[in-house]
């Protein structure tokens, strides 16, 4: 694929992570007029074990940069990638040469293993103007969305009820992990599934090593929900909640983001942002009601059938 003139293509790593901040953060304040990016945020997400030979980044005239990508294989029949553009007249160009290189390098890879792989977009917010318009000329089409709530922590909450015969622990990655991936690919929630167990421990592996952690919810011993969340410089994440179908409507994702968020306030979080696929609740508003939600913004997954 030939660079337009005024682009140069270069390898995320080479990127300090400090410049990957700023530029997510200006695109997140151009979609929705607030920035929540952290360092931490980023550093977890470059931990993934391919990220080096598979993250590139797009700068423009006097070394701005103008756009991220990093793409991924969770071991499923699709390919997923993230992509952030820096909003301004450029923009528009930026993504379409990025989609265009994402596309190329799933192509690649498929071509190694010999087998087609779709391709999901996801974490483009609502507000961006430029980036569902230009996936979906490339053929792309709109996915799952998920809602992010962001929760005060500075004032006390209290713990929602646990499900009869409920108990909350903090997982063990070592013991429980192939425990919490079970959980992880039985979820309903729509968002791309990481099928590879052993991508799936270096995943948690690396959580914890960066201030995160995962609770796991047992009802007569048996594994029936978890949560995954990271606490950093006063914000907190909840990355992941996962409920195994069987135990939906019983209060075990309200019960499991409480106790998380109690967790995250010990660790002296004023804040915290909660990730869900509002498809898996079954009463949004008790969400609301329970963890004093004062915000909140949607994130869309666009998807792209590969190409037989």
């Amino acid at each position: 694929m030939t660079l337009p003139g005024e682009f140069v293509l270069r390898r995320s790593a080479d990127v300090p992570v400090d410049t990957l901040v700023r530029l997510v953060r200006a695109y997140e304040e151009g979609s929705t007029g607030t920035a929540a990016c952290t360092r931490e945020d980023i550093l977890l997400t470059i931990s993934h074990p391919h990220y080096e030979d598979h993250s590139w980044c797009l700068t423009g005239p006097g070394h701005e940069l103008l756009a991220w990508a990093s793409l991924a294989l969770g071991g499923g029949t699709d390919a997923d990638a993230a992509l952030t553009v820096r909003p301004g007249p450029r923009s528009a160009a930026a993504a379409r040469f990025m989609i265009l290189h994402l596309l190329d390098r799933t192509d690649a890879l498929a071509l190694a293993r010999g087998t087609a792989f779709g391709l999901d977009v996801g974490g483009v917010l609502g507000g961006d103007t430029v980036l569902p318009h230009v996936l979906e000329e490339t053929g792309f089409e709109r996915g799952a969305t998920i809602t992010q709530y962001d929760v005060d922590l500075s004032r006390g909450m209290p713990p929602a009820p646990l499900p009869r015969g409920g108990h909350i622990r903090p997982a063990v990655p070592a013991e429980d992990a192939d425990v919490l991936h079970d959980l992880h690919l039985r979820s309903r929630a729509r968002g791309p599934k990481t099928h590879d167990p052993a991508l799936f421990r270096a995943r948690i592996r690396r959580l914890g090593e960066l201030s995160g952690f995962a609770l796991l919810m047992e009802i007569a011993g048996h594994p029936v929900g978890h949560v995954l969340a990271q606490a950093a410089s006063g914000q907190g994440r909840i990355l992941e909640a996962a409920v195994a179908p069987a135990s939906r409507g019983l209060g075990v994702g309200l019960s499991l983001m409480a106790a998380a968020l109690a967790e995250l306030r010990r660790r002296q979080c004023v804040q915290a942002l909660i990730a869900v696929d509002t498809a898996q609740l079954l009463d949004p508003e008790a969400l609301h009601r329970a963890l004093g939600v004062r915000g909140e913004r949607a994130m869309t997954y666009f998807h792209r059938e590969p190409e037989l």
